[in-house]
C-alpha cells in the first residue's frame, strides 16, 4: 500500500467509533478492551485523561488515497511521568540538571493501564511503519524531549527496535493455563507444600463472607458505587489522588459492563472488599482492588484465585494481574518479560540511557530467572 496520509486528533471523538474499532480490535486478532475506542473515550471524555491531568491527546490517524481510515495509534503529550508504569524520572532529572528540558514529551500506551498489547493499529506492515515514522517526526515537530511507547507486544518491541529506538525491560507476574481443566488441575502443576498453602490460604479468605463474580447485567450501580469506594481507598494511600473519577466508570458500566468483570466479598448485608478485571478475548486483566474493612487473605482471594477460577471457566488462557508485586509469585503468577521503547532526540542522554539500559536488560533477565527458579510449580517436569 502507498500514499499513506497520517493526521492528528486532539480527542477521541473527531474519529467515528467504527472506523478506530476496525483497526483496533480487526477481526482474526484478539479483542483488546483497552484499545477499545469505548475505553480511550471513557478517559478523555471523564476528564481522567486530558490536557489538565497531563495526558494531552494527540492521537494518529492514518488514510488511504480515498480517505479510508487503515491504521490509528493512540499518542499522548505528557507534561509528567505519572500513571505509566515505566520510571524516566532519573532520566528528566539528569537532562534537566544538564539545562535541558524532559517533559513534555510524547508517549505511546494507554493511561493509567501497564498490560502488554499491540500499539500499532493495523495489520499491514507498511501502515505500522509509516505510524512510527509519523509519531517520530511529530516528536521533532512538537519539540518535545522524546517519545515512549510502553507495553508493546514483542512483535511491536521488535519492530521499533529495528527502527532504533532503545529496548527497556521489566518483570510482570501472569498465569497462564497450561491445559488445567479446573483449579484443581492447576493445583497437581504445584508441589505438594504449595498446593497444601493455597488451599489454606482460600479457605481462610471466604471464611465468614460470600463472594461474587459480576458481570454483563448482573452489575448495578449500587456495584460501581461499592467499588468506587474500595479504589479511592487504595488510591489515595498508594498515590494520594486516585488517577480515575467516578464518571469515568460510569461511563465503562455504559458501554462495556460485558467485558467487566468485578469479584466482590460481602459480609453479611455489606460488601467489603472488589477487585476489578476486563475481559478481553483469550486474556483476563487484573486491574484495581480495594478493601472497605480488614479481612485475612481477602486481597490474594479477591486478585489472584478468584481471577484464575474465572479465566478457567470461560476458556481464558491468561491472566495479567498488572504491574509488580512478587507476592504473586506463590499464587502460580510467574514472572515474564514486558517491554517499552524509547526514542531519544537529545544524543548525550540518549547516549548515557542506552549504557544504562544494557546494563539494566541483563539484570532483569537474571532476576526472572532466579524468581522463575522459585517458582511454586514442581520441578519433576
Amino acid at each position: 500500500m502507498t500514499d499513506i496520509t497520517v493526521r492528528m486528533i486532539s480527542r477521541m471523538t473527531q474519529i467515528d467509533p467504527a472506523q478506530w474499532e476496525a483497526c483496533a480490535n480487526p477481526a482474526g486478532q484478539p479483542y483488546d478492551p483497552f484499545l477499545s475506542w469505548n475505553f480511550l473515550d471513557a478517559l478523555e471524555s471523564s476528564g481522567s485523561a486530558v490536557e489538565e491531568t497531563g495526558w494531552g491527546p494527540r492521537h494518529l490517524i492514518a488514510e488511504d488515497q480515498a480517505g479510508h481510515v487503515v491504521g490509528v495509534l493512540p499518542l499522548y503529550l505528557k507534561g509528567h511521568s505519572y500513571g505509566e508504569y515505566v520510571f524516566d524520572h532519573a532520566w528528566a532529572d539528569a537532562l534537566e540538571r544538564a539545562g535541558g528540558q524532559y517533559y513534555p514529551k510524547l508517549l505511546t500506551g494507554v493511561p493509567f493501564t501497564p498490560a502488554t498489547g499491540r500499539r500499532f493499529l493495523s495489520t499491514d506492515p507498511e501502515i505500522r511503519q509509516a505510524l512510527i515514522n509519523a509519531a517520530r517526526h511529530a516528536a521533532r515537530e512538537l519539540g518535545v524531549s522524546s517519545w515512549h511507547v510502553l507495553f508493546p507486544d514483542p512483535h511491536t518491541q521488535s519492530e521499533l527496535t529495528e527502527a532504533g529506538l532503545l529496548t527497556r525491560q521489566d518483570i510482570q507476574f501472569i498465569w497462564e493455563d497450561d491445559g488445567y481443566d479446573d483449579y484443581e488441575g492447576f493445583l497437581s502443576a504445584l508441589s505438594s507444600r504449595k498446593r497444601k498453602a493455597l488451599r489454606k490460604e482460600r479457605a481462610a479468605a471466604q471464611s465468614g463472607v460470600v463472594i461474587e463474580q459480576l458481570t454483563g447485567e448482573a452489575l448495578t450501580e449500587h456495584h460501581w458505587d461499592v467499588f468506587f469506594a474500595c479504589y479511592q481507598d487504595t488510591g489515595e494511600r498508594k498515590w494520594g489522588t486516585p488517577y480515575l473519577n467516578r464518571e469515568f466508570f460510569a461511563l465503562i458500566h455504559e458501554r462495556m459492563a460485558d467485558k467487566v468483570l468485578l469479584v466482590m466479598a460481602k459480609d453479611g448485608d455489606q460488601y467489603i472488599a472488589a477487585a476489578l478485571n476486563f475481559i478481553g478475548s483469550d486474556t483476563l486483566y487484573g486491574r484495581y482492588w480495594g478493601a472497605l474493612a480488614f479481612s485475612d487473605q481477602l486481597h490474594f482471594e479477591l486478585c489472584y484465585h478468584q481471577a484464575i477460577d474465572y479465566a478457567l471457566a470461560n476458556g481464558l488462557k491468561r491472566v495479567e494481574a498488572g504491574a509488580q508485586g512478587g507476592h504473586k509469585l506463590a499464587r502460580g503468577y510467574r514472572p515474564q518479560l514486558v517491554y517499552s521503547a524509547h526514542d531519544i532526540l537529545h544524543e548525550g542522554l540518549s547516549a548515557a540511557v542506552d549504557r544504562f539500559l544494557r546494563s539494566e536488560r541483563r539484570a532483569v533477565e537474571t532476576e526472572r530467572l532466579a524468581l522463575d527458579a522459585e517458582s511454586p510449580y514442581r520441578k519433576d517436569g
